[in-house]
């Protein structure tokens, strides 16, 4: 099969060699899958692809599923650890891994569409999305399975590797002060930590009848932090072409007031997470940093214009 060009050339920028080595057995790891687990995938897949190949599947008995392959990693074993201990409470339900191979098989949700592409206007699709995200803060596990939010911010320490000490494409000045705001709020220790979707946004929440409440969230990356920052890539997502940081402090506002949660600290592990995935764009080669940093400007923006305590 042909994977799409433009995800063939995130693998490899995202796995190097080992995400070259992927694609060439990936033909062999699709039958595999399709002999393993008694179904017949759809091929070309329909679905948008970013990071992973994801396609429609049918199992023998006819129920549908979803398959997911992508390189193995961490990342994909906290996805699957996440699913497996959010156990359909707000998110799909596992049907079938392999852990080795970086296989995944999901249940297939009706009628499936995205929250993004949903008719409600902002406010609706912000308060779903909060309704999920209820359903989805459990407590942090115990064992250290999963990334906490520490560990994400120390990209920020590998840019600075990467440079010398210095922060490369990326001002100095917004640079550290991330590095402080994320070494401020990850020090304030009785927050209380929970397991967080990590990547929440309108395209990963689809509907779901089958007597499923609403909406469903697919694509957990699985991470350990208070529940503010959860909320962070759902602020980001399905902006507007005008007037964004308007739509971004109304999200904050819905948010807080659905959830109980703190505005000031949504906004500060906003701008820090931005200034955060700037980084990132940099170490996997992928992205809009100048446009990533922009986000950040605003975050700093609607922090000054909040009240003084």
């Amino acid at each position: 099969m042909q994977i799409p060009e433009h995800l063939s050339e995130t693998i490899k920028s995202v796995h190097g060699e080992k995400g070259k080595l992927w694609l060439a057995d990936f033909d062999q790891l699709l039958h595999h899958c399709e002999k393993q687990w008694g179904m017949t995938v759809e091929l070309p897949s329909p679905f948008t692809l970013s990071f992973n190949f994801v396609a429609p599947a049918v199992l023998r008995d006819g129920t549908a599923a979803v398959l997911k392959l992508g390189v193995p990693c961490r990342e994909f074993r906290t996805e699957l650890a996440a699913l497996r201990l959010y156990d359909g409470r707000g998110a799909v339900r596992v049907l079938a891994a392999d852990e080795e191979r970086g296989a995944l098989l999901i249940e297939r949700v009706s009628p499936g569409m995205m929250l993004a592409e949903s008719e409600l206007g902002d406010d609706d699709r912000t308060l779903a999305a909060a309704e999920v995200m209820r359903r989805i803060f459990v407590p942090a596990p115990d064992g250290g399975e999963f990334p906490s939010v520490a560990d994400w911010a120390a990209g920020l320490g590998r840019l600075r590797q990467r440079y010398g000490g210095g922060t490369g494409p990326l001002p100095e000045r917004v640079v550290s002060r991330a590095e402080a705001v994320f070494d401020r709020l990850l020090g304030e220790r009785s927050r209380m930590q929970l397991l967080l979707h990590g990547d929440l946004h309108h395209g990963n929440i689809l509907s779901s009848g089958d007597g499923q409440p609403g909406w469903l969230a697919i694509d957990p990356k699985g991470v350990v932090g208070e529940a503010e920052y959860g909320t962070i890539p759902l602020l980001l997502n399905q902006l507007p072409p005008k007037g964004q940081r308007d739509v971004i402090r109304r999200r904050v506002e819905l948010l807080c007031g659905a959830l109980g949660l703190d505005h000031a600290r949504i906004l500060a592990w906003g701008f820090a997470h931005v200034v955060l995935s700037a980084a990132w764009c940099d170490e996997d080669g992928v992205g809009d940093i100048d446009g990533t940093l922009k986000v950040a400007y605003w975050f700093e923006e609607l922090l000054a214009e909040l009240p003084s305590s």
